[in-house]
């Protein structure tokens, strides 16, 4: 027979055991937790370049670490923004391959810090985020790696791929990858996904896509 008692006696041990569960980190996966919110309001990665933003000299930097250079415009209080960070950055396939692969810098949509661009021109985050089109958030634009593509450009002129909002972990993924093979130089994103799902298939992997 279930008595109130036993209910609560379940329940206590249940509570007692994720609470174990829990500071022992098992079970944990990507979304499990809340991501770093900075003191700008914006969720954060420790490992974000902390920089003068003079683009130009980041570029240079993440040239200099074989890395390719990235641009995240995130603002405070984007509910997709959080779900990159606390889905997408938290899973550790997808950030081992970004930090192994990126220098990846931060600007706020609404920021009034002020920004080199690569063509010389100064002017604060709210205002270059206007200059390069960004409308809303999380966006992510890809640099080359070859200083002379940028030279005398803007960023807008000089990106070679942009994820224009939320991607699900799967094309997110695709989406460094994409860029990380240099494989813009040859075929847009969609054919680029074309062939990785067939690739796939030829494997007998059908993909977590949702």
């Amino acid at each position: 027979m279930i008595t109130a008692r036993r209910v609560i006696m379940v329940a206590a041990v249940t509570i007692a055991l994720l609470a174990v569960a829990g500071a022992a980190g098992v079970g944990r996966a990507a979304g499990d937790e809340e991501p770093i919110l900075g003191d700008n309001g914006l969720h954060t990665q420790p490992w974000f370049l902390e920089s003068f933003l003079e683009l130009t000299d980041d570029l240079a930097e993440a040239k200099s670490e074989d890395k390719h250079f990235a641009i995240v415009w995130e603002q405070r209080g984007c509910p997709y923004c959080r779900e990159m960070h606390r889905v997408n950055f938290a899973d550790e396939r997808i950030k081992s391959f970004v930090t192994s692969n990126f220098v990846v810098l931060q600007l706020d949509l609404w920021g009034s810090r002020t920004v080199t661009d690569f063509d010389g021109e100064e002017l604060e985050e709210r205002y270059l985020a206007r200059k390069w089109g960004i409308n809303f958030t999380p966006t992510i634009m890809f640099f080359p790696d070859d200083q002379g593509m940028v030279a005398g450009k803007d960023g807008k002129a000089a990106e070679v791929a942009r994820m224009p909002g939320y991607f699900k972990p799967f094309h997110f993924h695709a989406m460094f990858e994409y860029v990380r093979g240099r494989n813009y130089q040859e075929m847009g994103f969609q054919k680029f996904l074309q062939a990785k799902f067939a690739e796939l298939e030829a494997q007998g992997i059908t993909p977590d896509v949702w």
